[in-house]
């Protein structure tokens, strides 16, 4: 019997189900990738708002990646949350154990609800100590901002640059908060243009961790860069017009298993006489 990949996770756990951990594991399932995670911080959050950010000890982070690594191991990567100094130098040093495997990074900095999800001195060690391990970066339109400390008048394209510019051998910026929703990828040679589709707002709650997971996941599977970059839009495009709307009273998350139109076509079950 062929083994399936592993991809693990390394991220906050969000209790509300819709981003984090919750959302890879999901994204791992969908393509077909068996799914281990790293949590790395305990969020109670719903659909607008976070309540409480609680870091775990670097010691566990580490341990949970050594674990999974040596027992099972690790085909790819997907880093999300990180939150705290120290984690980002647990998350530096954990990633000792999971040898040549692909490494994807979402830097997550702000939550949906807007809560601050990256402390300045985790994004200083963050830029310096973690994004030159990575093998792809996949920031949105502000995050690349931050992270390059550039001007809001700097294209897209240009921001793609300025990423792998900080040491990761790829980049994609994606375009979720711009009127074109154009992701671009970079990997040193030219900005290519990944294209979808904008569907209604509402149900964007976990995009961009579906996007990363998907990409690490795919790599995972064999696909090169770019590949991976495109079928991880189709998936995240895909999520985000099933999204469940009807959850919550936010922004409601998206949707890998299309879980409202099962619901519909699913018999409703008969009344006891």
């Amino acid at each position: 019997m062929a083994r399936v990949p592993t991809v693990i996770s390394i991220a906050g756990s969000d209790s509300g189900g819709g981003a984090g951990v919750q959302a890879d594991l999901k994204a791992f399932a969908r393509i077909g990738v068996h799914g281990t995670t790293a949590i790395t911080a305990i969020t109670a959050q719903n659909t607008v708002g976070v309540e409480i950010v609680e870091a775990v000890s670097p010691r566990t982070i580490i341990a949970q990646v050594r674990m999974v690594a040596d027992d099972i191991g690790v085909d790819a990567v997907k880093i999300g949350m990180l939150g705290a100094a120290e984690t980002v130098e647990a998350v530096v040093e954990a990633l000792v154990h999971v040898g040549d495997a692909p490494v994807v990074i979402d830097p997550v900095m702000i939550a949906e609800s807007g809560a601050i999800l990256l402390e300045d001195e985790a994004r200083r060690l963050c830029i310096e100590k973690l994004l030159p391990l990575a093998t792809v970066v996949t920031p949105n339109i502000p995050e690349a901002r931050v992270l390059t400390g550039s001007a809001e008048d700097i294209s897209q394209q240009d921001l793609a640059r300025a990423v792998v510019a900080l040491g990761p051998k790829a980049a994609v910026v994606t375009g979720g908060h711009s009127d074109a929703v154009v992701d671009y990828f970079y990997a040193g040679e030219g900005v290519t243009p990944i294209h979808g589709p904008r569907y209604e707002a509402g149900a964007s709650h976990g995009s961009g961790c579906t996007h990363s997971a998907s990409l690490a996941a795919f790599l995972a599977l064999g696909h090169d860069l770019l590949g991976a970059a495109e079928k991880a839009r189709e998936i995240t495009s895909e999520a985000v017009k099933n999204g469940l709307r009807e959850i919550g009273a936010g922004a409601g998350p998206v949707d890998v298993f299309g879980l409202a139109a099962a619901a519909a076509r699913r018999p409703r079950p008969q009344s006891a006489a």
